[in-house]
């Protein structure tokens, strides 16, 4: 089986270095998508702990505080019109998955899809040769396992 992180003939050191930096690109808007539904996460909790202030306020005898919370802030859009579902859904829609299938149909075309060529090379240049911690692949000999009695 050929290597699939292994550069296809004709294909230049140019492309290589666009398509790792396109693939960097895309995998910080995954980061950006990650904290995106850290907020999405983080702002439901905040709304649901808000039914405690509102009971904890009753309580204490603070019902117009407690209603006040209610009418002004409980189950508000956090922009308008829009809950933080309706954003995450909107930022898929809109940039995430064009980005996610323009940067994969240009590493099928410009590379036989052919993922991560960049950092494979990268690797290549950067690892000791005949050290076990530095194999090219997971299936080479003498790679060693973490925890393995045989290492």
């Amino acid at each position: 089986m050929e290597d699939p992180h292994r550069r296809p003939e004709n294909v230049s050191d140019e492309t290589v270095e666009a398509l790792g930096s396109l693939s960097k690109s895309l995998e910080t808007t995954e980061r950006a998508r990650g904290h995106l539904f850290s907020f999405h996460q983080l702002t439901g909790t905040a709304d649901l702990e808000l039914d405690r202030a509102v009971a904890l306020l009753r309580k204490a005898g603070h019902v117009e505080w407690a209603e006040r919370v209610e009418r002004e802030i409980l189950g508000r859009n956090v922009i308008p019109g829009h809950w933080t579902f309706q954003i995450v859904e909107a930022y898929d829609r809109t940039y995430y998955q064009a980005f996610k299938d323009l940067e994969r149909a240009a590493v099928e075309r410009l590379a036989e899809g052919r993922d991560h060529l960049y950092e494979a090379e990268m690797k290549e240049a950067r690892r000791t040769r005949n050290h076990p911690d530095h194999t090219a692949r997971p299936d080479s000999p003498g790679t060693r396992t973490p925890n393995s009695p045989f290492s």
